[in-house]
């Protein structure tokens, strides 16, 4: 059968399966900058903060500014003028813990590209001097594109995070949407970029934890997220292995009767 939305249902409970099998090998991540629109000269944005929430522990580890300036004795006032050294050691800090977690599955939303994504944060801390660790593409899991395929096409409205969080009653505390973000990062707000950022990755545990058990709710059913229509189901019923032993068995079963009822025949005109 080619893709349909039956096999991307199936391929997603499986990737939700495997991660549930080896927890402590998942961490689900998420992290804050300034706004990435509306940059004439095509500059990367500075990072914000980072979290990054184990599956198995349900611990955090977090990696922002604020924090870093603390560290360093400075107050929020000075983070501004000091931000590409308080950036570089976040940074930093965030890819010594990489280093030390290269096989884990990194479970994100839309980090896809070097507009926001690994490559991002990786293009970033070149700029400030560092060596990033790569992060394979293959230990990557998008978390956005895996609802889309385990609860079908328009299974909630755009923005989708925010939605089907709302859908579930999960909103957590703190949670901003992207451009609430970007006019926190303008106003030097950074605890709050920080805690929002805090709250998503939690916000991806409890969407992933539900999925997995059978109660995320979206505005698609159980047949339509799984694509099953009279035609899907007719196509399935065919490939399964049971319809085509019971096919290969009728088969049989009708030629058994015909060479009985030839026999039958010959028997009666001799």
């Amino acid at each position: 059968m080619s893709r349909t939305q039956y096999s991307s249902f199936k391929q997603a409970q499986n990737e939700l399966g495997k991660m549930f099998d080896d927890p402590n090998n998942v961490r689900f991540i998420h992290y804050s900058c300034e706004s990435f629109y509306d940059r004439p000269d095509g500059s990367t944005p500075r990072v914000t903060s980072i979290a990054v929430r184990s599956l198995g522990s349900g611990q955090t580890r977090s990696f922002s500014i604020h924090q870093k300036a603390e560290l360093d004795g400075l107050s929020v006032s000075d983070i501004s003028a000091n931000y590409d050294d308080l950036e570089r050691e976040m940074l930093g800090a965030f890819y010594a813990y990489v280093r030390q977690h290269d096989s884990c599955t990194w479970v994100h939303w839309n980090m896809r590209d070097a507009n926001y994504g690994f490559d991002a944060i990786a293009h970033r801390f070149r700029i400030l001097g560092g060596d990033p660790v790569d992060i394979r593409d293959g230990s990557k899991l998008d978390l956005a594109r895996l609802m889309h395929d385990f609860l079908g096409p328009r299974y909630v409205e755009h923005p989708r995070l925010h939605k089907l969080l709302e859908r579930n009653d999960m909103v957590p505390r703190n949670f901003h949407v992207g451009e609430d973000e970007a006019k926190a990062f303008d106003e030097g707000n950074y605890v709050k970029l920080h805690q929002s950022t805090l709250s998503k990755v939690d916000a991806f545990m409890e969407i992933c934890t539900a999925a997995f058990q059978g109660r995320l709710k979206s505005n698609n059913g159980y047949f339509r997220r799984r694509g099953l229509t009279i035609s899907t189901v007719a196509s399935f019923v065919q490939d399964h292995p049971v319809f085509i032993a019971l096919s290969v068995l009728a088969v049989i079963f009708a030629v058994l009767l015909g060479i009985f009822d030839l026999l039958d025949l010959v028997a009666a005109n001799s």
